[in-house]
């Protein structure tokens, strides 16, 4: 038999098997679970509900800005008057709509499922940030949520992310030192004193940033108050760039 027809035999044979497996359990929609065409996607009521960025965005933290490229940085108001820890950040949707339910069901509902899929939005939003060597790390959750919750989602996220991009991931590279409270509802000063002294760099990691571009990920940016503390402390353990990539952002007025 000939090296085509022994490739072209057991092309067939994987085709066979994978119509199987479809006719077993066939693809469903992430979102409601109606029948779709391909796995990990959503059927066309759910993708219209839920709101991809696109167009122009702002390079610091991803929320979509009006107008067009031209050429100039774009930021949006809220970090022209605050800049940020980071460099460039990006997202791949806006907290609403379908978005926020596919993440909260992520977050505390045990889909972690939804992970694979939503890292791939995530690389395709971020693929103007990604640098060479560049290591991924998520932002952490304090022991005793993981406890209750039984898995950080940002590290799903991250973990998934470094198989779609190729880039190195160190899932404890940053540790929370301390639980913190909710932020919601508290301002800036409020946010700032909650998180002081709150996400240290790993002592035994330390040496893995030293020199490196850094991206942190997170489920959902709000103000950008946890993101902050993660970026100065990395930069503060000899990191280089800092980077942020998100799969939600909060908008104003969005």
């Amino acid at each position: 038999m000939s090296d085509g027809s022994f490739i072209s035999r057991k092309y067939r044979i994987r085709q066979g098997i994978q119509t199987v497996v479809e006719m077993i359990y066939p693809p469903r929609c992430l979102s409601c679970g109606a029948l779709t065409e391909s796995d990990f996607g959503l059927c066309g009521p759910c993708w219209r509900d839920t709101p991809f960025i696109g167009g122009s965005v702002c390079e610091s933290c991803g929320v979509p800005v009006p107008g067009a490229r031209d050429g100039y940085r774009i930021e949006c108001d809220d970090c022209l008057t605050r800049p940020r820890a980071w460099q460039d950040g990006r997202a791949a949707l806006l907290y609403q709509g379908g978005a926020r339910s596919l993440i909260l069901a992520l977050k505390h509902g045990d889909r972690t499922d939804l992970a694979r899929p939503a890292a791939r939005w995530m690389a395709r939003a971020g693929s103007e940030v990604f640098r060479p060597n560049m290591l991924i790390t998520p932002v952490p959750l304090h022991w005793s949520r993981m406890i209750r919750r039984r898995y950080n989602q940002s590290a799903l996220l991250a973990h998934h992310l470094g198989q779609e991009t190729g880039l190195a991931v160190c899932p404890d590279l940053l540790v929370r030192t301390r639980r913190t409270p909710v932020l919601d509802g508290k301002t800036a000063v409020e946010r700032a004193a909650a998180l002081a002294d709150a996400i240290a760099v790993h002592p035994k990691r330390e040496s893995m940033s030293q020199g490196r571009d850094i991206l942190l990920v997170d489920d959902v940016m709000t103000s950008g108050a946890t993101l902050e503390a993660c970026a100065r402390v990395c930069r503060a353990s000899g990191a280089n760039h800092i980077f942020v990539l998100v799969l939600a952002r909060v908008a104003k007025n969005a």
